[in-house]
């Protein structure tokens, strides 16, 4: 192999459909990567960009999550409203996740429900944290918040703790504090951003 052409079949097979790296080709393969780049130049193929390199490599098995097509009139009005929430309450300073918080759980197993139904998501991206005042009993709010929404304990970050400033007026919180939701994965971040901007557009 070290003396002969790199084939296009064997390239597109190692690059595009097993999703190697240039390098991980190269020692496959038993070739200098400089070999891997001049015949994939030869052969026109577009190699990916820095941030789509560091994407596949996140997820090796492809998307952790799969848009469903022909929605129901039900999943219509579903896709509206988890647009709608990520729109409100969505933290857009997250530049690599879905992120959103709330202190109603109904709000949250509503996202929840878009996640699966619409995106179908892999949970096992999904990460749960808790905001609580230090008034507040750290396992009595993540029992409450498992109940609700049918969550595992070992789903949930390190619990932050907001010291209360009892001196001055106080405070209007939840009982059991706000829960912020995460899916690790940038592709559906910006999905999510487009299908709002979309919406914005035809509304203006």
């Amino acid at each position: 192999m070290k003396n002969c052409p790199i084939s296009e079949k064997t390239l597109n097979y190692l690059y595009f459909k097993n999703k190697l790296s240039v390098a991980e080709i190269s020692r496959k393969i038993q070739v200098s990567e400089n070999k891997v780049s001049y015949w994939m130049d030869k052969y026109n193929l577009k190699r990916r960009s820095r941030s789509e390199a560091t994407y596949v490599k996140r997820n090796p098995t492809g998307n952790p999550f799969t848009k469903r097509k022909g929605l129901n009139h039900q999943q219509i009005f579903l896709k509206a409203l988890g647009l709608g929430f990520y729109w409100g309450e969505g933290t857009k300073a997250d530049k690599y996740n879905v992120r959103i918080c709330n202190s109603d759980p109904k709000f949250i197993q509503i996202f929840l429900r878009f996640l699966k139904e619409i995106y179908q998501i892999k949970e096992k991206r999904l990460r749960f944290a808790l905001h609580l005042f230090d008034d507040i009993d750290p396992d009595k709010a993540i029992n409450y918040w498992c109940k609700e929404l049918h969550l595992n304990k070992r789903n949930f970050l390190k619990t932050q703790i907001i010291k209360l400033n009892r001196k001055g007026t106080y405070i209007k919180k939840s009982k059991y504090g706000v829960l912020t939701l995460i899916f690790y994965n940038k592709k559906l971040r910006d999905i999510i951003n487009k299908e709002i901007e979309e919406i914005k557009s035809s509304c203006s």
